[in-house]
């Protein structure tokens, strides 16, 4: 079968109806995975026997594909009375598996700043909280805007595991053009080639976005 050019136009319509419901998955997603993950991270640090619990949930959550987190939260729930709506379920699945990723991401920049840093806050009375949040936290994203940029790249290109619970984003879309039709080429090339477009527009996002954090850093 050769590939149509005239045909993955004419369906590219169709497509894009589902790029607002992609975009706004993988930002949300990529949002509630880097709320999430700082949260695991500051309740790893807060104290010893949190800590083990919090290493144990981040491992956890590392370690279990995101595919059956999905179905646990899709399918398994509402046999315990807990239906959730397929968006929120595809936002809330994409958070909590990234999250743990991020968790890292946020100890290795933390450990990266001087220890100087936290006994200076202390010094000048901030609690932990403030320090933390004014003198640490900006700190942290120069070292870690970088890292967390592939893994928001990775959340866009993780939003297609949605088809399964019927989430209207692109590449379901796709495949139901591929369905009705009996031809998949077009759909998917074209599917492919709007996720490289939106994939190269963060990470260029994020490299701007890099740059002026690390600029003073350079003066």
């Amino acid at each position: 079968m050769n590939f149509d050019v005239s045909f993955a136009l004419s369906v590219m319509p169709t497509i894009l109806r589902g790029l607002w419901t992609t975009i706004w998955v993988a930002a949300a997603a990529s949002l509630g995975s880097a709320l999430l993950g700082f949260t695991l991270e500051m309740l790893r640090r807060s104290n010893r026997w949190l800590g083990y619990v919090m290493r144990f949930v981040i491992d956890f959550i590392r370690s279990t594909p995101v595919l059956v987190q999905l179905y646990f939260l899709y399918f398994v729930l509402p046999q315990y009375g807990v239906t959730l709506p397929a968006l929120v379920v595809g936002v809330l699945g994409l958070s909590v598996y990234y999250s743990g990723y991020l968790a890292e991401v946020f100890k290795g920049g933390i450990e990266a700043i001087p220890a100087g840093q936290f006994a200076a806050a202390k010094a000048l009375g901030l609690g932990r909280l403030d320090a933390m949040l004014y003198v640490i936290a900006p700190q942290m994203l120069r070292n870690v805007a970088a890292p967390m940029a592939n893994y928001f790249v990775s959340a866009l290109k993780a939003t297609p595991y949605l088809a399964v619970i019927s989430v209207p984003e692109m590449l379901g879309l796709a495949l139901e053009v591929g369905s009705d039709t009996f031809r998949y080429p077009e759909p998917m090339v074209s599917v492919g080639i709007i996720f490289l477009v939106l994939a190269v527009a963060i990470a260029q996002a994020v490299r701007v976005l890099e740059n002026r954090l690390l600029a003073p850093a350079r003066r």
